[in-house]
């Protein structure tokens, strides 16, 4: 890929992410009052995450089984809502012991 390439690659996504950010802001004058729409809003960045977070979540591992095992150690410490450190770091340690165990019984 040569220099202009590269240049106009760059241009068209910064503008591209650029009036993505911009067009709402500039069509929406006033505050949203509809109790959906504004429900809506609030939990689009929690639905995207999980969308992005969820597929490379279960594959990161040498086993979908050890994966959904660390998901539902993070779910269920998040529901009882301890700290984003302990729950990465039980989720880790509950792939961790359950790829061992699935090793040692193959």
């Amino acid at each position: 890929m040569d220099n202009t390439q590269f240049w106009l690659y760059l241009l068209v996504m910064a503008g591209s992410t650029y009036l993505i950010r911009a067009i709402p802001f500039s069509l929406v004058k006033k505050k949203i009052k509809n109790r959906f729409i504004r429900s809506f809003l609030y939990y689009i960045p929690f639905a995207v995450l999980a969308a992005m977070t969820l597929p490379s979540a279960l594959f990161a591992t040498d086993t979908v089984i050890g994966a959904a095992v660390g998901i539902g150690v993070a779910v269920v410490l998040a529901l009882f809502d301890k700290g984003l450190t302990l729950v990465a770091l039980a989720a880790s340690a509950a792939v961790f012991v359950t790829e061992l165990l699935l090793g040692l019984i193959r």
